[in-house]
């Protein structure tokens, strides 16, 4: 009876071990930009040609400079992420256009020394938590896109704070 009693409080305490190391090391970092999902509205959009409806968010830095009507241009340390969600017809009112399937997160990250190539600006997309810079390519399309707004720091969207 005794060294059952001694096999169990060695379990016990290995186990206690087990957890207690299991619990250290679980909380990891937060990732840097996963918290894109408790940001605050800059505007919203509806491309016609990719039938996304999005949402554009700013981290605080953003929403302070659109607050203050300092865009142009937008201070360093911006992040503006762009939601989308495949378009569908709202199902009891099918005049409604309303966010469907998830399709993605992107971001565009102001950063005017390093991103200096392209008009201060980074882009990115989630995956996950984790916000990845894209590959040059995928950066020099990007840029591409946004040329035509240079007169407005490279971004489409006109904040709607007030």
């Amino acid at each position: 009876m005794k060294k059952m009693q001694k096999i169990a409080w060695a379990v016990l305490a290995i186990s206690a071990i087990s957890v207690t190391t299991a619990q250290a090391e679980a909380p990891a970092a937060k990732p840097q930009h996963a918290e894109y999902k408790d940001w605050r509205v800059l505007g919203v959009s509806h491309r016609l040609d990719k039938k996304f409806v999005r949402s554009i968010l700013g981290n605080d830095v953003a929403i302070a400079a659109a607050r203050a009507g300092k865009t142009q241009p937008w201070p360093d340390g911006t992040i503006i992420a762009k939601l989308s969600w495949k378009e569908q017809p709202h199902p009891n009112w099918p005049q409604a256009i309303v966010p469907g399937e998830f399709a993605g997160a992107e971001a565009m990250v102001k950063d005017s020394k390093k991103f200096a190539d392209t008009g201060g600006w980074g882009f990115g997309h989630w995956e996950g938590k984790t916000l990845v810079m894209n590959s040059a390519e995928k950066t020099a399309t990007c840029f591409a896109c946004h040329t035509p707004m240079k007169d407005h720091d490279y971004v489409y969207t006109a904040p709607v704070l007030q």
